[in-house]
């Protein structure tokens, strides 16, 4: 695990530690149960699941005071499979309640809302289904198996969408080899940015995309700004790309996603 990896998981276990002092699992047990089922994670030929993201460690504010509700209907405008919601707030600028926010005022047509973060415990995910989520983004690398099987476990429960995010080829062997036999939709992503310096080589999306596991849905992650970049994706075989920071910075990022949606979906037709 990198430094800063380990730098989040730890920020992560205490800010789980400090909640589950306020909240009890049971309590969360109880909320999850009470909610209907989430929208389904569905995409047509090509999708995108747009990031609500108000800041990143690499570059700093992109939208600090925007409104996560409007940003996640814009992205719902413009076609988004999902919406990411990143929930770390030190270095990101998140939280559950821009979670809440979004997963309550979608109206119809609903798409899921995914919660992004550096999830380390099971009771975090209890957190984000609490909060009304159809999903969860667990970071293989941060994790033993153990627990990474805990956090499956605990999401396909719950009936989440996961979003397994890789770095490496050890990471995709890992997270096909985990994901086999678990109940529920399952998509396995590459992130192209490099944890240690925190740059972004978008080569790595076409690099390693011919060592993903076969029979699971492909998602490239980070360094996509634009229609060329969803189409050159589309084309190395992923069906969906994370978009967040270029979207976060559009003055019209329904317009930027539309195009993106469809560069991508040409360049699977053909």
């Amino acid at each position: 695990m990198t430094d800063f990896l380990t730098t989040m998981a730890a920020a992560s276990r205490r800010r789980m530690q400090a909640s589950r002092s306020r909240h009890p699992e049971a309590e969360l047990v109880r909320r999850c149960h009470e909610l209907p089922s989430p929208p389904a994670l569905a995409w047509d030929g090509f999708g995108i699941i747009a990031e609500v993201k108000r800041a990143s460690p690499s570059a700093g504010p992109l939208s600090a005071g925007a409104d996560a509700l409007e940003q996640a209907e814009a992205y719902r405008a413009g076609g988004a499979s999902a919406i990411s919601v990143l929930t770390e707030p030190d270095r990101f600028g998140g939280s559950l309640t821009d979670l809440a926010d979004v997963a309550a005022g979608l109206g119809s047509p609903a798409v899921p809302a995914m919660r992004k973060d550096f999830l380390v415990d099971p009771y975090q995910v209890l957190e984000a289904r609490a909060a009304g989520a159809g999903g969860v983004l667990i970071i293989v690398a941060m994790l033993d198996d153990p627990n990474l099987i805990d956090l499956l476990s605990c999401a396909s429960e719950q009936g989440l969408f996961l979003l397994l995010e890789a770095f490496d080829e050890s990471d995709l062997e890992r997270a096909a080899r985990l994901a086999e036999g678990v109940p529920g939709q399952v998509l396995i992503g590459l992130n192209s940015r490099d944890l240690r310096t925190l740059a972004v080589d978008p080569e790595r999306l076409r690099q390693l995309a011919p060592s993903f596991p076969s029979g699971w849905p492909r998602v490239a992650e980070s360094g996509l700004d634009g229609p060329e970049d969803a189409a050159a994706v589309a084309r190395h075989g992923y069906d969906l790309a994370l978009v967040g920071s270029a979207l976060m910075r559009s003055s019209r990022p329904e317009v930027l996603l539309a195009e993106m949606l469809d560069a991508g979906r040409k360049a699977v037709s053909g």
